[in-house]
């Protein structure tokens, strides 16, 4: 499916909207992987259950854990830290936060499990944690590429009490390792290498604790114990499909506002947010807020000065090489860039015009670049059905905003 985004600078009547997003995907996933492990029953309030998050649930409900849906609330029967099973297949589709904390789980547990995923996830960076957790005692069998998925793990019950991994492709491994660290049963030390964005590692940590268990760290080692206490939990809505929206303010001169998004979320994309308030170009490190690389450079042409975004190698083995789509997409629309290593530079445009934008299927460069269609005329999202992975609904509510803003 292809979208025709609707073009409304200039045309705007009204400045104020009000929009709501999902739940963040981030939180959800790391909800579901705690409340599966506790003891006792978690109800998750507010849920996203787009593409990833439903690959999700149904990775967990595999491996014996009741569940529930109804509507947006999620109910989990955990497992006290003992999977009911020993044995099947899991699948994980593209979702990276399933692939990471099922493996990472999965290491520490008693079985043998196979782990099959999407063409596209098998091409996405695994090394770092699988050697982790080989460390641990985990052994790993390939079906395919080395490090990659799919594959079967076998898991042990007497893990070694300490392990070290490379954060430096994802602040994922860690998280994964955080989270899974509790089946240990004795304190489990996580030390860490290289350089990543700790924003999300702080999230994991932050709902550990919400769930009863608190790590300790010193010097870049963390220290994981106890166990999960099944609760109610409210999951805030999504900073990272808020995002969008904000952006489209910067770039049309408009108040839509996201409800829900506290300033003080755990969620690290709010640094984008915060960022836009008074950015008009410049060089900026989105090391810690990568996700949001794609739409500040979708929205760079239209800022006075050129952009620099550093600091986001990493983002070349996501969805797709971002950094490429990125300089590909704003090449088509007429703008000049400069492709770096780790990042880009974009230079303002004063004839940015509409184009073709390739998706690559990645979700991100769909919404990130029908913002910039706000702008200017002739703007085609191809493959536009990518954005169910974690907004199945964006195009529509981006239709109703551009309906309230020009009526």
């Amino acid at each position: 499916m292809d979208y025709q985004v609707k073009s409304i600078y200039g045309k705007i009547k009204n400045k104020s909207a009000a929009v709501r997003v999902p739940g963040s995907k981030s939180i959800t996933a790391r909800a579901l992987l705690i409340a599966a492990l506790a003891d006792g029953e978690s109800t998750l309030y507010g849920a996203q259950l787009s593409d990833d998050c439903a690959t999700f649930l149904n990775a967990v409900k595999t491996l014996g854990i009741g569940v529930s849906v109804e509507d947006t609330t999620v109910k989990v029967r955990g497992c006290g830290g003992k999977l009911p099973v020993t044995s099947g297949e899991v699948y994980v589709g593209s979702a990276g936060t399933a692939a990471r904390f099922i493996t990472a789980m999965l290491a520490f547990c008693e079985g043998e499990f196979k782990l099959t995923s999407s063409e596209q996830m098998q091409k996405r960076p695994q090394a770092a944690l699988i050697g982790a957790l080989k460390s641990i005692g985990a052994q790993f069998e390939f079906h395919g590429e080395e490090n990659c998925f799919p594959f079967t793990i076998r898991g042990t019950r007497s893990p070694k009490d300490c392990v070290r991994v490379d954060v430096t492709k994802s602040s994922q491994f860690l998280s994964a390792l955080l989270m899974a660290g509790v089946l240990a049963d004795k304190p489990f030390k996580i030390a860490v290498e290289g350089n990543h964005g700790m924003d999300y590692v702080n999230m994991t940590l932050d709902m550990m604790w919400s769930f009863g268990v608190t790590v300790g760290e010193e010097n870049g080692t963390y220290t994981v114990c106890g166990g999960y206490s099944a609760k109610k939990y409210d999951i805030e809505p999504d900073v990272s499909a808020a995002c969008y929206f904000y952006a489209a303010n910067k770039i049309l001169g408009t108040d839509i506002k996201v409800s829900g998004i506290m300033p003080h979320t755990v969620q690290g994309d709010i640094k984008f947010i915060n960022l836009i308030k008074n950015f008009d170009g410049g060089r900026v490190d989105m090391s810690a807020f990568s996700d949001q690389a794609l739409t500040l450079a979708a929205i760079a042409p239209f800022l006075s000065s050129p952009t620099e975004i550093t600091g986001v190698a990493h983002i070349r083995g996501q969805e797709c090489d971002r950094i490429n789509a990125i300089v590909r997409n704003l090449t088509a629309m007429g703008v000049t860039c400069e492709e770096r290593e780790d990042g880009v530079k974009i230079y303002p445009c004063k004839d940015v015009h509409g184009a073709e934008i390739e998706t690559f299927g990645d979700h991100r460069v769909a919404m990130a670049f029908a913002v910039a269609g706000l702008r200017v005329d002739g703007m085609t999202i191809k493959n536009a059905e990518v954005c169910s992975k974690t907004f199945k609904e964006y195009f529509e509510v981006l239709d109703e905003v551009c309906e309230t803003l020009t009526k």
